[in-house]
């Protein structure tokens, strides 16, 4: 990989909504441990980026203009992407939905040995990169890290921290989502809600690649099977009715352990389901409800214009064009809990033993606010990650999963002390 580029980030989609808060926290990390750091922003007006650096000074109480320029790119101008990527030497790429404006900012990193990190949360997009640009970007010594937010870092590490923190082999995972939001409530981001509608829309598309990647084959389990829990169960631990997790977590772990399986020696890939809690019984009808309405209309074209046209209709208050104020945001945190089950040392001792698990550990991840605060820290701690830590990467480039390439370096560390929080709740112990 050339050193000789000029800037060692670039942040693309800065003038975005989540754009914004990735300026602003690369704009504290560079004016605090990460003085000696280079980088630029980029979009496709040169007035809305000049906007958002001026914004950001204002928040964080440094002034950016001078010390951050300013590229005019655009994802359909192929020539502007190009001379962006060959100016960095990593592109945190915030233009989302990913479907529809990603591939030409891979291509282009790829093409120009421009390392890139996004934080999508759209399964058939990652994927679909993995398939079209993995071999391709091993040969450049590239590395395009995925999911590095919200979506998929907590899940992805935490499963990893959980299994680093056992003692002997764990069987299975599951991941218990809390959201909670302030006095003010909770909003998501437009973003969001149309790549969930057309992650949906495109269910079968998503299976077809998994066949053709060959992804879909089992791998091996060191124990019972892991638990259907259907659409809905009552948790005794968490206290609360669950649901299965609609993000890309549960896909993004089953990448790392495949990963783990086929290239690190990993014998006994983890089993891992991911859930979310609701807070009382009937927000979890009311959700179910709300879910299989949205499920039918992303299946017709009018169904799609009206939930992308009327978000906080359809989404019950919880997505809009708007976004959420700086009040909710402040307001809100999460924390994602981690229950794993296996064999203790001391069973597996003995070669015959073929009992059920007999250990359980507590771990969790805990954080502020998901989208616009935990999700910029990630994608920045990922970057500094990156640059800093290379030699510790797995591969010599290629599409990568965060646990793909983030085990064996200090970005863990890196988070807990940007407040994104990884811990043991309860130590291993016999069931």
């Amino acid at each position: 990989m050339a050193t000789s580029k000029k800037y060692d980030v670039v942040v693309f989609g800065a003038s975005g909504f989540t754009g914004q808060y990735v300026v602003e926290e690369l704009g504290r990390v560079t004016s605090e441990e990460e003085r000696g750091l280079t980088w630029a922003v980029a979009g496709r007006s040169e007035d809305k980026l000049n906007k958002v650096l001026e914004k950001a000074s204002a928040t964080i109480g440094v002034d950016l203009k001078d010390a951050v320029d300013v590229l005019v790119a655009d994802v359909e101008k192929e020539e502007t992407l190009n001379d962006m990527a060959a100016q960095a030497q990593v592109v945190l790429n915030c233009v989302g939905p990913y479907r529809f404006f990603g591939e030409p900012v891979v291509k282009a990193c790829v093409k120009n040995k421009a390392h890139h990190i996004d934080i999508s949360g759209e399964p058939q997009y990652l994927e679909s990169m993995q398939f079209k640009y993995d071999e391709e970007a091993k040969k450049k010594g590239v590395y395009i890290v995925q999911c590095c937010g919200f979506d998929s870092v907590p899940a992805d590490l935490g499963v990893l921290y959980t299994v680093q923190n056992f003692p002997g082999r764990i069987n299975t995972i599951e991941s218990y989502l809390n959201l909670s939001a302030g006095p003010e409530g909770a909003v998501g981001h437009y973003a969001t809600w149309q790549s969930a509608i057309h992650g949906l829309a495109n269910a079968e598309e998503l299976r077809k690649l998994r066949k053709d990647m060959g992804t879909k084959k089992p791998l091996p389990k060191s124990g019972p099977k892991l638990e259907n829990r259907g659409p809905a169960h009552w948790s005794e631990m968490m206290q609360k009715w669950c649901v299965p997790f609609p993000g890309a977590d549960a896909s993004v772990v089953r990448r790392t352990q495949r990963f783990l399986y086929d290239n690190a020696g990993e014998n006994f890939p983890v089993q891992f389901g991911a859930y979310v809690c609701v807070a009382a019984f009937r927000y979890l009808v009311l959700l179910m409800i709300t879910g299989v309405v949205f499920g039918v209309m992303t299946k017709f074209s009018w169904g799609r214009w009206l939930l992308s046209k009327y978000p906080r209709l359809f989404s019950l208050g919880y997505f809009s064009h708007e976004g959420p104020t700086q009040k909710q945001i402040e307001g809100a945190s999460f924390t994602m809990q981690f229950i794993g089950s296996g064999y203790s040392n001391t069973v597996l001792q003995d070669g015959d033993y073929d009992g059920p698990p007999n250990m359980t550990i507590a771990t969790q991840v805990e954080g502020p606010e998901a989208g616009y605060v935990t999700t910029p820290i990630v994608m920045v701690q990922a970057a500094i990650t990156l640059l800093r830590e290379m030699k510790k990467f797995p591969a010599k480039g290629g599409v990568l999963t965060p646990g793909i390439a983030f085990k064996d370096t200090s970005l863990v560390e890196r988070l807990s002390d940007r407040g994104v929080i990884f811990s043991i709740t309860a130590p291993a112990a016999s069931n």
